[in-house]
């Protein structure tokens, strides 16, 4: 282990404000909190960066509240914070159920909602909640602050459009109307990456968002639409297989995710 930490460097600031000012200040450095993900890189030998700012003491950043009617959640809330959090279960009941599913209770412990967005991965479960209730990020840099909605977050692949000199400090998710749903498929129910993971709301503005189905997560506007004008199930079967476009990996084949992805929105259809 020694090997592999040798070389690297770490920041410890003691509040949101000395964490920008690094940022500002001392180069390029890589945000790290609950390390759920790092620190598998790490063991692995595969982690590239070597300079760091640890924000995990930032308690500031764990707040989760409602303001002006919106739910604001800090970005190192962690996936126990979230199941535990009344105002989450009240809310957003399908983030709670999201967060259920990451892991084990060690992970849920350790995890954030921000790791797991600034992570990128396609699968992460969160994502495609926080996509489907139009959620946005708020990023902060030592001058500014800024509202990304997620539908405009990520870039590509593992990208998105978060600066060096920012921080993700957390998310604002107006109240939503309907019934909330979220499904993950994978080898097990939680700790295993999703082969799939859908979230989306059933109601007079239906919303649904995907993951593991293409580059990014998805939010599905077509198969709303379809949704939205009382198409068969068949239709929006159709809609949504024109919107994804998965592929073979070592965790499944595109087609497995095809049909999985087609036969969640009918189940959930016929439970409206």
């Amino acid at each position: 282990m020694l090997s592999t930490i040798s070389g690297r460097t770490l920041f410890r600031p003691t509040s949101l404000r000395d964490a920008l000012a690094m940022l500002r200040d001392e180069g390029e450095l890589t945000p790290m909190a609950g390390c759920t993900d790092l620190y598998v890189l790490l063991n692995f030998g595969t982690l590239q960066d070597r300079r760091f700012v640890d924000l995990w003491r930032l308690g500031e950043l764990r707040r989760i509240a409602i303001g002006d009617g919106r739910l604001t959640i800090g970005a190192l809330a962690t996936h126990s914070d979230l199941v535990r959090s009344d105002l989450v279960r009240k809310r957003l009941p399908m983030l709670a159920a999201a967060a259920r599913e990451i892991g084990g209770v060690q992970i849920q412990n350790r995890g954030t909602i921000g790791g797991n967005v600034a992570n990128a991965s396609p699968a992460g479960d969160t994502l495609p909640v926080l996509a489907a209730v139009d959620a946005a990020a708020v990023l902060q840099s030592a001058s500014a602050v800024r509202r990304v909605p997620m539908s405009a977050f990520y870039t590509g692949y593992r990208q998105t459009v978060r600066r060096p000199d920012e921080l993700i400090v957390g998310f604002e998710i107006d109240a939503i109307k309907g019934r909330q749903w979220f499904r993950k498929v994978g080898t097990r129910a939680a700790q295993a990456i999703s082969k799939v993971v859908m979230a989306g709301v059933m109601g007079d503005d239906p919303r649904v968002a995907i993951g593991s189905v293409a580059p990014t997560v998805l939010r599905l506007t077509r198969t709303e639409a379809a949704i939205a004008r009382g198409a068969t199930a068949d239709e929006v079967q159709r809609t949504l297989l024109s919107e994804i476009a998965p592929i073979d990996d070592v965790r499944s084949t595109a087609e497995y995710r095809r049909r999985v992805a087609a036969n969640l929105i009918v189940r959930e259809l016929t439970r409206s």
